[in-house]
């Protein structure tokens, strides 16, 4: 591969994994960065650039440390268009302490900070040091659609046209992604992240106006983007969480704030998220509430525990803060761990639920399968196939008490908390995402040809070891009830 500031992109290297994204930082630094110091002139760092054929340079102290980053856009921005005097120091015009990251970290942990940040470049560290930089370019170079280039769009976005256009260019990667064989954790994170500064950026433009700049409000992200586990079919599953100034109305608030919810969930519509048809979103007055209607709604659950509440905690349980005020959702957390640790007759019926959701392994035939019509002799590969996992490690995470939503996380913060054998959660997880990268395949053939997404899949079509490894995978959900039923026998 070129040079990390090169402006073309070459194939990748041997070394590169078959999973691009799991390769470690220091397989893509192909050479020290380019670099001058802070007080170098604008005019020399120009032509150091030029003669290296680059699009970047490092800035650098006298240690030898990354002190900031000079870029093509920043001779657009403070050079060019502001006039700027090419003899004063690189120092005034860079952009100061550039991300880094140890060259042991994955491309992964790189793609992320670039659509978090919007940034197109990362240091990269060895021991401490900076050995090299890479840009977006190294990490794409198969890529039609840039991570740090959807993030800056959805930073800039105005209007809802280019939000959808955003919206086409996540699921574009995402595609892209899966056809380099980006594994299933990684690219439900990243499409999750992306995702999220979309969804960011509607509640910005519709909470902009509101009068509600002296409300602390937070958009919850509940179900599988709660879990940072969303694939290409995916509808809203939302809620919102107010706190009501002394002296307010808990009406006169909410009125306001439904109409700037509905608007958000009308737009995510139109970016390419339905409208969940079980009406669990903001806008819906049921799920647009304050943090004592929070409270007294999750306390009411917890109490009754009846098969209505059983399936609403798979939803909601799964909440994290996705904009506004983080303290509420980190408060709620808190609150609903203490509630439900300290009831074991819920713990109990969500046992009892989840243990009802057998994986669909047959005794005669391979697999247990159902469907109607066009879907008969299929298996459902989200309901039995993921869900068993989901379920379980929601409970353990909950009775551990954990913040943590995502399934993984979950089952490894719990193994480590109930003092679980690692293989055994590794195998979990494995078989969890095993299944997760069947789903994304399913939906990436089912877009190739033009049909509606599905999560059934007809085992027939599958090959002897794609078949052996499900089977396995369902023989790891089905160890893994065991082990819950064993844990919490009440």
């Amino acid at each position: 591969m070129t040079s990390s500031t090169s402006d073309s992109p070459a194939p990748p290297p041997e070394s590169v994994a078959a999973d691009p994204l799991t390769t470690p930082l220091s397989a893509l630094v192909r050479r020290g960065p380019v670099s001058c110091s802070l007080e170098c002139a604008v005019r020399e760092a120009l032509d150091i650039m030029r003669r290296e054929n680059v699009g970047s340079i490092l800035l650098t102290d006298d240690q030898g440390g990354a002190a900031g980053m000079f870029t093509l856009k920043d001779l657009r921005d403070r050079v060019a268009l502001g006039a700027c005097d090419i003899d004063q120091a690189m120092r005034h015009v860079m952009t100061p302490n550039p991300f880094s990251l140890p060259d042991t970290a994955p491309a992964f942990e790189a793609a992320l900070a670039m659509a978090r940040r919007s940034i197109h470049h990362v240091v990269v560290t060895h021991d401490g040091r900076v050995s090299g930089v890479i840009s977006e370019k190294d990490l794409f170079t198969l890529q039609q659609v840039g991570v740090s280039r959807i993030a800056s769009t959805l930073c800039l976005a105005e209007d809802l046209v280019t939000l959808q256009h955003a919206a086409e260019d996540i699921r574009r990667l995402a595609r892209n992604l899966m056809a380099q064989g980006v594994s299933a954790e990684q690219l439900t994170r990243l499409i999750s992240q992306l995702n999220d500064q979309l969804t960011q950026r509607i509640l910005y433009l519709a909470f902009a106006g509101s009068g509600l700049e002296e409300v602390a409000w937070c958009w919850l992200a509940l179900g599988s983007e709660g879990r940072y586990e969303q694939t290409l079919l995916t509808d809203q599953d939302n809620g919102l969480i107010f706190t009501v100034p002394q002296g307010a109305a808990v009406e006169a608030l909410r009125e306001p704030m439904l109409a700037a919810a509905r608007q958000a969930n009308e737009w995510l519509d139109a970016c390419g998220f339905p409208l969940c048809k079980g009406e669990i979103m903001a806008g819906n007055p049921n799920w647009c509430l304050s943090l004592e209607e929070w409270q007294h709604t999750f306390g009411d659950w917890i109490f009754r525990g009846d098969a209505p509440v059983l399936l609403n905690a798979s939803i909601f349980f799964d909440f994290r803060a996705l904009a506004g005020d983080t303290r509420l959702d980190k408060y709620l957390r808190g609150w609903l761990n203490n509630s439900i640790r300290s009831n074991r007759q819920f713990l109990k019926l969500m046992v009892q639920n989840a243990l009802g959701n057998r994986p669909p392994l047959g005794l005669v035939r391979d697999f247990v399968v159902d469907g109607e019509g066009a879907e008969a002799n299929t298996i459902d590969l989200k309901l039995h196939g993921a869900t068993p996992f989901v379920d379980a490690a929601r409970i353990f995470a909950l009775a551990a008490g954990l913040d943590e939503t995502g399934t993984a996380r979950r089952l490894r913060g719990a193994g480590e908390v109930w003092k679980l054998n690692g293989q055994e959660v590794e195998s979990w997880v494995e078989s969890f995402l095993f299944i997760q990268q069947m789903r994304l395949q399913l939906h990436q053939s089912q877009l190739e040809k033009g049909l509606p997404l599905s999560n059934r899949l007809d085992p027939e079509r599958l090959t002897s070891v794609e078949r052996q490894a499900l089977k396995e995978a369902f023989r790891q959900a089905r160890k893994l009830q065991g082990r819950l039923e064993s844990f919490f026998q009440f």
